[in-house]
């Protein structure tokens, strides 16, 4: 009795992992198969899933209207820098949370709790006078940086160096270390899975976002891959076909990247608070 019971609940397990799995891949293999259809069979109704006809001239046409190695060139640039200046800024804001007393600590680290729920269409705009004002529109440096250190990353990074042990820093102390000795020797080679969550998180944001940098690039030779492709949604007709063959332009790195670094992210989700 116990055994059908327990085979009818791993049965209802799997079958709800079932329908969220088509829920979440649904979408992302709709897109990689309409990429390889001719745009006709795409505006067919009722669509079809699987192609009829199989065609790779949508990207070929892509590469054609679109100057997608500029934009790649633009995103890759832009996400490595972000992700570089996250790992390391919010790991020591992070450690300086955790570990260091100074006056004004908690209010401080308070402040960065209430930005988490700021929306960041609410200081798009005084960002934008700020960059304007530095003479930073269409420049890498104005896309990148409002986001050089972000309140996520600071959190994530103090939650985990917060469970580290006081005794590791207090012998480098006892051994004459400075702080940024014992951050870059001792505190940081212990920080992988957070760091590479983090990595992932900064380069996702990076490489999907497309309000600010739209904003702020405004020559084509600025423009990263999601704004290169709102060209195609043009006024007088949306092209489908090229749309669908540039989103897996975007997801593809996205998906390689999570495929190698997946364990070490859901590592660092379980280790930071963020369940």
């Amino acid at each position: 009795m116990r055994n059908g019971s327990t085979r009818r609940q791993r049965a209802v397990v799997y079958l709800g992992l079932g329908v969220g799995l088509a829920l979440v891949a649904g979408p992302f293999l709709w897109t990689a198969l309409s990429s390889v259809k001719p745009e006709q069979e795409i505006r067919r109704d009722p669509p079809t899933f699987w192609p009829q006809t199989w065609t790779l001239d949508n990207f070929a046409e892509l590469f054609d209207r679109v100057d997608i190695g500029t934009a790649f060139a633009n995103s890759t640039f832009i996400a490595l820098v972000l992700v570089a200046t996250n790992l390391l800024f919010c790991s020591m804001v992070g450690y300086a949370f955790a570990k260091l007393r100074f006056r004004g600590r908690n209010v401080a680290f308070a402040l960065v709790l209430v930005q988490l729920a700021i929306p960041a269409i609410v200081l798009m705009m005084p960002q934008f006078v700020l960059i304007a004002k530095l003479g930073l529109v269409n420049t890498f440096i104005g896309i990148i940086l409002p986001t050089v250190v972000t309140p996520l990353g600071v959190f994530m990074m103090r939650q985990f160096i917060s469970d580290l042990p006081d005794e590791l820093i207090d012998a480098a102390r006892v051994d004459g270390a400075r702080e940024f000795r014992i951050f870059f020797r001792i505190i940081l080679p212990l920080c992988g899975p957070p760091l590479a969550t983090l990595g992932l998180i900064t380069f996702l944001g990076a490489w999907n976002n497309f309000l600010w940098p739209a904003v702020v690039a405004q020559s084509e030779d600025m423009y990263t891959l999601p704004v290169a492709l709102n060209i195609l949604n043009g006024h007088e007709a949306t092209h489908y076909n090229l749309l669908v063959a540039g989103s897996v332009v975007v997801i593809a790195p996205i998906l390689i990247l999570f495929v190698f670094l997946q364990r070490f992210f859901i590592q660092g989700i379980a280790t930071t608070g963020l369940k």
